[in-house]
């Protein structure tokens, strides 16, 4: 096959030293999404639900950046049926293969992020299954190609919540909040469809941390499970993740937590990561052995049970969703103790 186009270059910009005017701070705040008070929308979230109120203290630094929407299309894209070591290498590659040169530092070469316009050549496809991106490059491509040939420049950015304009913008009113969203939202949603590898949760994705909408509320398997375990879904005509299921839960937040119900279920949707990392669970059983070789130096036997809970990945062109696999094991640890030396010396198996 061809070999794809060398990206154009370009010169990094940079701020002279007469130039007394650095928007560093000012950008990076903009984009960790630094100045709402978190403290205000803890308590408001907190007020309206007791599960919230429960949980929500132990994660009080989670923030929805504000991210380029395009980047966090295709970013999102990536994301299906897969994790964010291999979704990070994928944005990576992308950036390498197809972005403008940036600059060198410390020997490495940086690119930005590519433009819709150069993942629309006729090899791309072709070179990204090269890369890794298995299915979801064919994805990538016609999604580009839509955006690059079918829409006009800035159609992306025009969905975007103007209450939260990009870095530099001026906001303004977004409507009227309403159970399923302002009419904003609901266009940018049903915009986001017409995409290639968009589907409902991607396109809440898109809208909640690339165009500013807080009330967008994603729901994948993992929120569905916080739904049915903590606010008494998964009975009647909501006993499955249908589409009408994916709307009433998403629209039982939104009554729940209001315009950034988003943010409020990324806290939640932390706090359960946080307790699915904790699934390691460790009993220990110590006894001391008499009768040992020399009378003076006991063994000492740990038996431990530790259940880990595994995610099972494929890593070429994954059609299946994710397998979750739980593995229960015995190990059984002797540990002689030296009398003296103070020293441990352990034997494992298991």
């Amino acid at each position: 096959m061809d070999t794809p186009p060398t990206p154009p270059a370009s010169i990094p910009p940079t701020v002279s030293d007469e130039d007394e005017t650095d928007d560093t701070k000012d950008l990076l705040q903009h984009y960790l999404n630094l100045e709402p008070n978190l403290e205000t929308l803890y308590t408001q979230w907190s007020a309206s639900d007791p599960n919230f109120r429960k949980k929500a203290p132990k994660f009080t630094g989670v923030r929805i950046l504000r991210q380029d929407a395009w980047e966090a299309l295709i970013g999102f894209i990536c994301s299906s049926n897969n994790n964010i070591i291999r979704i990070s290498q994928m944005v990576e590659k992308l950036c390498t293969h197809y972005g403008p040169y940036i600059g060198t530092l410390d020997g490495r070469r940086y690119h930005d992020f590519p433009h819709p316009s150069s993942l629309t050549g006729k090899n791309v496809e072709a070179h990204l299954r090269e890369l890794g991106f298995g299915y979801r490059a064919k994805y990538i491509y016609q999604t580009a190609k839509m955006i690059a040939e079918d829409h006009e420049e800035g159609w992306l950015e025009n969905l975007r919540n103007p209450e939260s304009p990009a870095y530099g913008g001026k906001a303004s009113p977004a409507g009227e909040m309403k159970p399923e969203g302002r009419d904003g939202y609901r266009e940018a949603h049903e915009q986001l469809l017409s995409l290639q590898g968009v589907g409902p949760k991607v396109a809440d994705c898109v809208c909640l941390m690339g165009l500013g909408w807080g009330e967008a509320v994603p729901v994948d398997t993992h929120v569905w499970q916080i739904a049915q375990r903590d606010y008494k879904f998964g009975k009647g005509k909501h006993s499955s993740l249908t589409k009408a299921t994916y709307d009433a839960v998403a629209n039982h937040f939104r009554k729940l937590w209001g315009k950034e119900a988003g943010w409020a279920h990324s806290v939640l949707f932390t706090a359960d990561l946080r307790t699915f990392a904790e699934r390691l669970t460790t009993k220990v059983e110590t006894s001391i052995k008499e009768g040992s070789p020399n009378g003076k130096e006991p063994l000492v036997d740990r038996k431990e049970t530790v259940q880990r809970v595994t995610v099972k990945r494929e890593l070429e062109d994954e059609d299946e969703p994710q397998t979750k696999v739980e593995i229960e094991e015995e190990v059984v640890v002797v540990v002689k103790v030296t009398s003296g030396s103070g020293r441990v010396k352990r034997r494992r198996r298991g």
